[in-house]
């Protein structure tokens, strides 16, 4: 494979993850599996290892999936919630083992966990009360739930026994089936549509207003990770032990497993016995008991390096497929989902399936009328595998793709090399415009946080937004003959899209929705070229000298531009008032002042996150390391450093220093040979993160 078809692949698998993270995290509407999601990960995984050049800043590699719902308050979490490493067998699993019995010697303790699939929480007590309630997020920030985790019935908001003054604990909120049938039962009495699975319902329970109304679900929680300062529990189950006496609910199936042997009899046994269970579980968390081995062996970008979660096999059924029917993105692609006769497969009855694009039937020969296996992917996503032909009937006949697109009407088409078709009526397509108009006003685009999903899909039905253009000409006026429109969810919209002008323009270009273009692209795009008038007068060739941007991007810049009406949006922006060009400014050019030294970063800061500190180090000269060892330079320590990073820091004689020191270093010549006064670090924390 050359340079440009990696480029081609990384970039596709880059923005193709993106979106099944946004769905899984954000709508709760996955569409592929966790096993698919994880083989498409380790793809992205090994062309980036391949061509490291090559690789997204903001890779799914590197990040945690997922975003921050707009209708909460936006939470910065103190310690970040990071994912886990998955894996399906055994070789797996033994080979995690060797990788931390050759990093620490010896045999080690693991805890076993069963894996609940809910939703992740993070809880805050104070004085053994609970003050604050926090979703995963995207990782890096959550929203502020606490109203609606109060209702929980089985979480103690206030608590007994002797518990630290502050601490976080993390969990999972989750629905028992006996409660999600009986809501389901009540749904349809009253005409309502059945709700998919318990975790769907216990993730959108989190994201309504109205706590009332999440008080009448039956939701639950378990309680799994503790974190805080100065803590005085040595393993991972001492910690466990103290929060249940404190009468917070924890997990009654966990174990602890010496060696891996042990972990598998425990894996043999749940996979077995899961079924019985009164919630879905869709795998084993397994964890590193002993605390300072935890911290010993630290975290990757992603994950910790002392965890990973085992996932069962998936089980099948046998139903009739009735129908195919087909779904716009906002991209205009084109999914094709299979309507399935009911069945019941792994606690839930599933009607619905993925059938992914027109290759994916072809190869299975699938067709309306035939008998089909259905997997749950994962425990979460149906997906059809095969087809029972010795059922089929000689009346079956192929299966013919949808050639016009069900929405609009526009005839389908398919670029060269995809396997998606695509409805190619962006402007005109109900559910592309709609979704571009979520895209725009999302907290990572232009931030309109008082515009949510529900209210993109009323504006563009009651016909004040045909375009995102459209937004900066609507008026409190307009908004208040909605239904259910007050004067302060009104002025809130209005004064969302005015603070929206604010933004920079890498976010109103990434706003924009333009295909192949993310994130990481459009920073490219508007630091190197400048404006949109030099982004828009841009040639294929000009395009192609910008570092990172290939033909695909290219290709789909200039088309885009083409087209007059794109032009005239463009125009409409301006005159609203949003920014279109990078500041004109002389950005400080990075030095060598950090040159040859070697940096590890460890704990929480208050001027800058992690990341903000690594590539600051590297821009003046530095490097940064995981891992302290004879060729660290500098421990950058922040709040709630781990104690095994300072010891070896302390045995090995390197200066740890504050990020005050840091900024020294940086503006001062002389501090390298000459550092300054190390402030006194901060006390040592347990700082598992996920």
């Amino acid at each position: 494979m050359d340079k440009a078809q990696a480029k081609q692949q990384i970039d596709e698998l880059t923005g193709n993850l993106k979106e099944h993270n946004y769905r899984y995290y954000v709508l709760s509407e996955p569409t592929i599996s966790d096993l698919e999601f994880d083989r498409l990960l380790k793809q992205l995984e090994y062309l980036e290892t391949q061509f490291p050049e090559l690789a997204h800043a903001d890779s799914p590699t590197h990040v945690v999936g997922g975003s921050v719902i707009n209708e909460f308050e936006t939470v910065k979490h103190r310690r970040r919630m990071l994912s886990l490493g998955n894996t399906y067998n055994e070789t797996e699993l033994r080979d995690f083992d060797s990788r931390i019995r050759k990093a620490i010697g010896g045999e080690i303790e693991y805890v076993c966990e069963l894996k609940i699939d809910g939703l992740a929480i993070s809880l805050f007590y104070e004085n053994g009360e609970l003050v604050q309630a926090v979703t995963r997020g995207d990782g890096v920030q959550g929203d502020d739930v606490t109203a609606n985790v109060r209702t929980i019935r089985s979480l103690n908001a206030e608590l007994h026994g002797n518990f630290p003054d502050e601490f976080e604990i993390r969990g999972e909120i989750f629905m028992h089936r006996r409660g999600f049938e009986k809501l389901n039962r009540e749904r349809i009495s009253a005409g309502e549509p059945a709700y998919a699975n318990p975790r769907n319902v216990a993730s959108g329970s989190l994201k309504l207003k109205d706590s009332g109304e999440v008080a009448k679900r039956p939701l639950d929680i378990t309680l799994y990770h503790l974190l805080g300062e100065n803590l005085s529990y040595k393993t991972h189950t001492e910690c466990i032990d103290a929060a249940r006496s404190w009468g917070l609910k924890t997990a009654d199936t966990t174990e602890v497993c010496r060696g891996i042997d042990e972990v598998l009899r425990f894996l043999e046994k749940w996979d077995k016995k899961r079924h019985a269970l009164g919630f879905d579980t869709d795998g084993v968390v397994i964890k590193v008991n002993s605390l300072a081995l935890q911290e010993e062996l630290g975290y990757t970008a992603k994950i910790p390096r002392w965890a990973i979660a085992y996932k069962f096999q998936t089980e099948s059924a046998t139903t009739r497929l009735l129908e195919i029917t087909y779904q716009v993105g906002r991209t205009g692609a084109i999914t094709p989902v299979a309507e399935l006769e009911p069945v019941f497969l792994i606690g839930t009855t599933v009607k619905r399936a993925s059938l992914h694009n027109a290759n994916e039937i072809e190869r299975l020969d699938v067709r309306v009328g035939d008998m089909v296996f259905v997997e749950k992917g994962g425990e979460i996503i149906p997906k059809i595998t095969g087809v029972d032909f010795s059922q089929r009937t000689e009346k079956s006949t192929p299966t013919k793709y949808a050639s016009v697109c069900p929405e609009c009407g526009t005839a389908l088409i398919r670029h060269e090399g995809e396997a998606q078709h695509y409805c190619p009526n962006e402007d005109g397509c109900a559910p592309q415009v709609i979704g571009k108009i979520e895209h725009f006003v999302a907290r990572k685009a232009l931030n309109i946080d008082s515009i949510g999903s529900e209210m993109a899909k009323t504006l563009y039905s009651k016909g004040l937004v045909k375009d995102i253009a459209d937004l900066y000409s609507i008026t409190a006026e307009d908004l208040l003959k909605l239904e259910r429109m007050g004067e302060k969810s009104a002025q809130n919209i209005i004064d969302g899209i005015q603070q929206s002008k604010n933004v920079p323009f890498e976010r109103v270009l990434f706003g924009m929705g333009i295909r192949h273009i993310g994130e990481t692209v459009a920073k490219k795009l508007a630091l190197s070229l400048g404006s949109i008038e030099n982004i828009m007068q841009a040639n294929k060739e000009n395009l192609l000298g910008i570092d990172e941007i290939g033909d695909v991007i290219a290709e789909s810049l200039v088309t885009y531009f083409a087209e007059p009406k794109h032009k005239a949006l463009v125009e409409r922006l301006k005159e609203a008032g949003l920014k279109m060009q990078a500041p004109i400014k002389a950005l400080p050019q990075a030095g060598n002042s950090l040159s040859g030294l070697t940096f590890v970063i460890s704990g929480v800061f208050s001027e800058m996150n992690r990341d903000e500190a690594k590539d600051l180090i590297e821009a003046h000269g530095g490097k940064c390391s995981g891992s302290v060892s004879s060729k660290t330079d500098y421990l950058l320590a922040g709040e709630g450093m781990g104690p095994a990073k300072m010891e070896k820091a302390a045995q090995l004689g390197i200066k740890i220093i504050s990020e005050d020191d840091l900024m020294v270093m940086i503006s001062e010549s002389n501090s390298i040979t000459q550092p300054a006064q190390p402030s006194e670090p901060s006390k040592p924390s347990q700082t598992s993160l996920f």
